[in-house]
């Protein structure tokens, strides 16, 4: 997590406090952004970046008698998802299957 670490607010607090009674630090936050880079991305902002990087391969298979099915979805399959369902079907052998997800919510 690039040397941060997950703490309470206490803990970020007495952090302060202790660095300014001359105390050691509790929580290393890594290095501060600059503030030219931090004014380009306040709140409300309408930078979206989708950066999505599968790159699996599959070399030198091989199959022989293979029996390959169908794959179905009846009617009311998906009927009690909730959340977003991500559905991935296999129709054949030496089949390499990635699977990737963005979700670009805004909210307003």
């Amino acid at each position: 997590m690039n040397g941060f670490r997950l703490l309470s607010i206490g803990a970020v607090l007495a952090a302060g406090a202790a660095g300014a009674w001359g105390g050691e630090a509790l929580v290393d936050l890594g290095t501060p952004v600059q503030e030219t880079q931090l004014s380009t991305l306040r709140g409300g902002t309408d930078t979206t970046v989708n950066d999505m990087r599968l790159r699996g391969t599959t070399a030198n298979n091989s199959a022989t008698n293979v029996l390959t099915g169908n794959n179905t979805i009846t009617d009311g399959a998906l009927g009690h998802m909730s959340g977003i369902p991500v559905l991935i079907q296999n129709t054949g052998a030496n089949v390499l299957i990635q699977n990737a997800l963005i979700l670009n919510l805004h909210l307003q």
